[in-house]
């Protein structure tokens, strides 16, 4: 059986005159108005893969925000996944759209849905209009590999990550560099730190140190350093800063059931995380990365 076809791409805006702006693009070779979108390339992550072609078809670099619907068809007889975000214009590239676009246009969201080809293009754009705005966008990991707790002879506030832990904390860089941070903040035991070791050399940003966002301490309940991360997490929601975010599994899986209202399986493995959309103090959406 023919393996799927994984393409990627975004709702793009900005503010307009008394609201907002999405971005078309016209593909001579189809003749068609679509958003922005294009095909992973091996082994590229979705979001990646998105924010690559919304540059490369628009000329506009942008942050991502909420996960959108994503859209499923048969292309070339084959089966076709689509992911979108909603993604926010903060830039224009150097370089022109590729040649795969002849125009690009900004419209007012209603022009868009009447102006697009295809009815699951309307309807994603739809879907970006129904969000409430989008106040911060924080993306929250659980730490890498630490090796076993039981292989360390030191303090476990002391365990530091492993050759394997180190290598994952690397990838993270690109993957959680593109919500533009400008705050990185870390549980206080040593491999949460680490773990952001590798984005604050890439992005140039101290980590903050917070026992908020810590396992439990003698007298402490789960529940209570759960409510006490969401707290942390909802902050950077209303105050409009985005921000990277490091502790321990139980931590991300008891402040995103708090944050969603929902007992959701929010298992994390290490090294991985989540795109949390906020508008105010309220989560949007978890986004598993």
């Amino acid at each position: 059986m023919a393996s799927g076809i994984r393409s990627a791409g975004g709702v793009l805006w900005r503010p307009g005159k008394g609201d907002v702006e999405v971005c078309l693009v016209h593909r001579p070779r189809y003749g068609d108005w679509s958003l922005p979108k294009g095909k992973l390339e091996p082994g590229e992550h979705p979001l990646r893969a998105a924010l690559r072609e919304v540059a490369e078809e628009t000329g506009v670099r942008a942050v991502p925000q909420a996960r959108l619907p994503s859209v499923r068809y048969r292309s070339q007889n084959r089966p076709k996944v689509v992911d979108y975000w909603s993604m926010r214009a903060v830039g224009t590239d150097v370089s022109p759209p590729d040649k795969e676009v002849d125009e690009v246009r900004w419209l007012a969201v209603d022009r868009a849905v009447r102006l697009v080809s295809h009815p699951h293009d309307a309807a994603v754009v739809r879907a970006f209009a129904a969000l409430p705005p989008v106040t911060a966008t924080v993306m929250l990991v659980r730490h890498a590999d630490a090796g076993g707790w039981s292989s360390w002879a030191g303090s476990q506030s002391g365990r530091p990550l492993s050759v394997a832990g180190w290598a994952q904390a690397r990838r993270l860089v690109p993957l959680v560099a593109v919500v533009a941070p400008v705050r990185l903040l870390a549980a206080s035991a040593r491999r949460y730190v680490q773990t952001l070791s590798p984005v604050a050399e890439f992005l140039d940003l101290p980590i903050a140190v917070t026992r908020d966002l810590d396992e439990p301490r003698a007298g402490q309940s789960q529940d209570e350093c759960a409510l006490a991360a969401a707290a942390c997490l909802a902050a950077f929601g209303t105050a409009g800063t985005p921000a990277v975010v490091c502790c321990p599994g139980s931590i991300v899986s008891g402040a995103l059931e708090r944050l969603s209202g929902r007992g959701a399986d929010f298992t994390t493995q290490n090294g991985a995380g989540w795109l949390l959309a906020f508008s105010g103090a309220t989560l949007l959406a978890p986004d598993p990365l």
